[in-house]
């Protein structure tokens, strides 16, 4: 614990004690800490009584002081900015120092002087509202603004630092006397209530043209005593937390700065020309500081401290993930601590959701998931969320989702890995793992044929009432299911991985281009050959050379993936795995321009399909078979399978499950419009292709839809309807952006303002 201290002792006097307790050096003690030694000099000789809580917490840990201790030194060094504050002669309330290198924050400042010139309701004085997490820079933005609009205050601009983060925030009644002396308030006159106090206050605000800067708010409650009434005083109140209870405030919220500024601060600490000569290592340095100030000026003042460093080589660092948060240090400077300071703020289960949402593997996450993940009910998940979100430790978003910003996911990541042990970190990331793959499998199956809502759901996962929520389910949190299924595949749970990327089969239809599938009909692939299942692993594959079929096409790896399907289907029975081989062999060949071969392998496919009973294979191979016939020039035999087809897809007795029926009707539609127009029949097609468009209209955008309209598009040219061939073409140029089809979108586009 160190040396008994005595309540007379000062800050400095206690430091020495506990340094030469743990037989350190002055350069041992600023070693370990990162303070430097002229800094601790000072504090020990008196010089500097209330250093910052963040150079205190450093010293504490390099001392490995306990609670006790370390909660005293915190309240000595406190107590010694307290007193600085009351007996600084004629400069009480000063701005800090401003920074030479501020960068960015145009639109915000553009607010600040609009605060200026607000106008109120009676009895309301103007107030601005900073919010924004750690590390952003709040004080700085505060003191640069007053700074800027100080012509505008000749009654004074006054600062005020509430100490909103420390264990002991700067009472109401405090601040009060403090602002009271500066405003010219002799002591004896400063009335002893705190209510009189704030009337006094509020009164000489409302006839004196001045700006009271609260920094670091803690509360509602500790500020609401400081706000003005109606008049010309201006107040600029500063938090990490949204202090939502306060009326009648204008809040900014401070979010991270863009690229360009976060270069520009960073070329501005460093140098110029030092920046320039370095420019793509300053620019990944700036990247990965996230926008962050604090984070910024660290590595700055890293790279200036030791000239002879190369930017490059610290990139390298920070690229690390397992180490970046430690490298953010200068000195005193951490943004750990930062980060710390708002940690400590929260109740014991906010601090263990917080640390164990590290574990979440994507970008980000709703109340039900951050529930699992800290083992405690919703209704405790919500609560720890919203304190998590006031002090600005999580981002919320639409649609109920939250986010860290990357450096404090890895703050979170570390808390983790020092606050629980190795055996409670691997159940949490276990049990998020599990409830993500069943979770994503549940939901996949809604698709399937003859599936939809299981009967018997695990009890502890999110209910999914209709087709349209499995939906927002999978396309809401791909990035966490995904993250689940590369850490399953990568822990030898075969088995679950291969029945969460089976269940993603008829999705993957309704979701054609999103660009995950390859993965995960690989890692299909890959945990159907462990387990030896020959007819599992064929269809991975032949769902692997569906994927490759999608623009932009592979079509030989399509090729490929169909013979390896084909020669394990063969080898394990699996006829349905042969026929789905030839027909995505088909199209292929067919896109190749390998009509023979193509026209081959879907009549092999049709000729085998009856023996499967399974309308939506039939229909498959009819239209596969249509397609090569239409590209072969022989429209009539192709007009009369894409016929059949729709009468499967028409047919209520066919089998087919009625939603996937109504997903592939439109298709059809498409189609058979297609070959109207080939065989001259322009009216039919027309109005076969209008109501395939229409149906589609609420899919994701795909080839065959922009076809089709493309093809409308071109009979209303061929018909005289210019205008209306016009638009069309427009729309289909949208969709082949959408796609990331270029060429296509250049040709569309051109047609659609040809002759404008």
């Amino acid at each position: 614990m160190g040396p008994p201290v005595t309540e007379e002792l000062g800050f400095g006097e206690v430091l020495r004690a506990h340094r030469r307790a743990a037989r350190l050096t002055l350069e041992q003690l600023a070693e370990a800490s990162g303070v430097g030694v002229r800094t601790l000099s000072d504090m020990e000789r008196g010089r500097s009584k209330g250093p910052q809580h963040r150079t205190v917490a450093a010293l504490a840990g390099a001392l490995a002081l306990d609670e006790d201790a370390r909660r005293q030194l915190i309240d000595l060094a406190r107590s010694g900015r307290l007193r600085d504050h009351w007996t600084r002669p004629g400069g009480l309330g000063e701005l800090p120092r401003t920074v030479e290198d501020f960068t960015g924050r145009s639109a915000e400042l553009i607010w600040m002087s609009e605060l200026v010139y607000a106008e109120s309701a009676p009895g309301v004085g103007a107030v601005g509202l900073v919010t924004g997490s750690a590390g952003l820079g709040k004080t700085s933005f505060a003191v640069r603004a007053a700074q800027a609009v100080r012509p505008s205050f000749p009654g004074g601009v006054f600062f005020v630092d509430l100490y909103g983060m420390s264990q002991r925030p700067l009472a109401a009644d405090d601040a009060l006397r403090l602002l009271l002396r500066a405003l010219g308030v002799a002591d004896q006159h400063i009335p002893g209530d705190t209510e009189e106090r704030a009337v006094l206050y509020r009164a000489l605000l409302r006839d004196k043209r001045a700006l009271v800067v609260l920094d670091n708010a803690a509360s509602e409650a500790q500020v609401r005593p400081l706000l003005p009434g109606d008049g010309a005083g201006r107040v600029l109140i500063t938090t990490r937390r949204l202090l939502a209870g306060l009326e009648g405030v204008r809040r900014l919220v401070l979010g991270p700065l863009s690229l360009p500024d976060s270069t520009k601060l960073l070329a501005g600490i460093v140098g110029e020309r030092r920046a320039t000569d370095q420019a793509p290592s300053m620019i990944r340095l700036a990247e990965l500081c996230g926008g962050l100030p604090l984070a910024l000026r660290i590595i700055g003042n890293r790279l200036t401290s030791r000239p002879d460093w190369d930017p490059a080589e610290l990139a390298g660092r920070l690229e690390n993930e397992e180490s970046r948060l430690h490298q953010f240090k200068a000195g005193d400077l951490k943004i750990a601590n930062a980060f710390g300071m708002s940690y400590e703020q929260l109740a014991p289960v906010a601090r263990r959701l917080f640390r164990r949402l590290a574990v979440i593997p994507g970008r980000d996450f709703d109340a039900i998931l951050a529930a699992v993940a800290g083992g405690v009910p919703i209704e405790g998940a919500w609560g720890a969320l919203d304190d998590l979100v006031d002090l600005g430790l999580l981002q919320d978003g639409s649609a109920g989702r939250y986010r860290f910003h990357d450096l404090v996911r890895l703050f979170a990541r570390d808390r983790l890995q020092e606050e629980e042990s190795s055996a409670e970190r691997r159940a949490v990331a276990d049990t998020v793992t599990s409830w993500l793959l069943r979770m994503a499998t549940m939901a996949g199956r809604w698709f399937e044929p003859g599936y939809g809502r299981p009967e018997r759901p695990d009890p502890d996962l999110a209910v999914l009432a209709r087709e349209p929520e499995a939906d927002r389910r999978l396309r809401d949190n791909v990035d966490n299911w995904m993250g689940a299924l590369r850490a399953a595949a990568n822990s030898g749970q075969h088995t679950a991985v291969l029945d969460c990327a089976e269940s993603m089969h008829w999705f993957s239809d309704r979701w054609v281009h999103g660009p995950h599938w390859q993965e995960v009909f690989t890692l299909g692939a890959q945990a159907a050959a462990a387990l030896g299942d020959l007819a599992q692993q064929a269809a991975q594959l032949n769902y692997l050379a569906w994927v490759h079929g999608q623009p932009p096409a592979h079509h030989e790896a399509t090729l490929r993936y169909t013979a390896e399907a084909r020669g394990l289907a063969v080898r394990g029975g699996a006829t349905e795995q042969v026929v789905w081989s030839h027909v995505y062999a088909a199209s292929a060949l067919r896109q190749l321009g390998r009509l023979d071969e193509a026209t081959e392998s879907a009549a092999r496919a049709a000729e085998l399909a009856p023996s499967l009973k399974d309308a939506h294979a039939s229909y498959t191979c009819a239209t596969s078979l249509g397609h090569c016939y239409r590209d072969s020039g022989r429209h009539a035999e192709a007009l009369e399978q894409y016929r059949h087809a729709l009468v499967l897809v028409s047919d209520e007795e066919s089998g087919m499950t009625p939603s996937i029926a109504a997903h592939l009707r439109p298709y059809t539609l498409s189609f058979i419009g297609q070959c109207l127009a080939l065989l001259g029949r322009r009216a039919e097609a027309i109005t076969a292709l209008t109501e395939a468009a229409g149906l589609m209209a609420s899919f994701d955008a795909d080839y065959i839809h922009a076809r089709a309209l493309e093809t409308v598009a071109v009979l209303f040219a061929e018909d005289g309807r210019v205008d209306e061939s016009r638009r069309t073409y427009g729309l289909v140029a949208r969709m082949h952006a959408e796609i990331g089809d270029t060429a296509a979108h250049d040709r569309c586009h051109a047609l659609s303002i040809e002759g404008s």
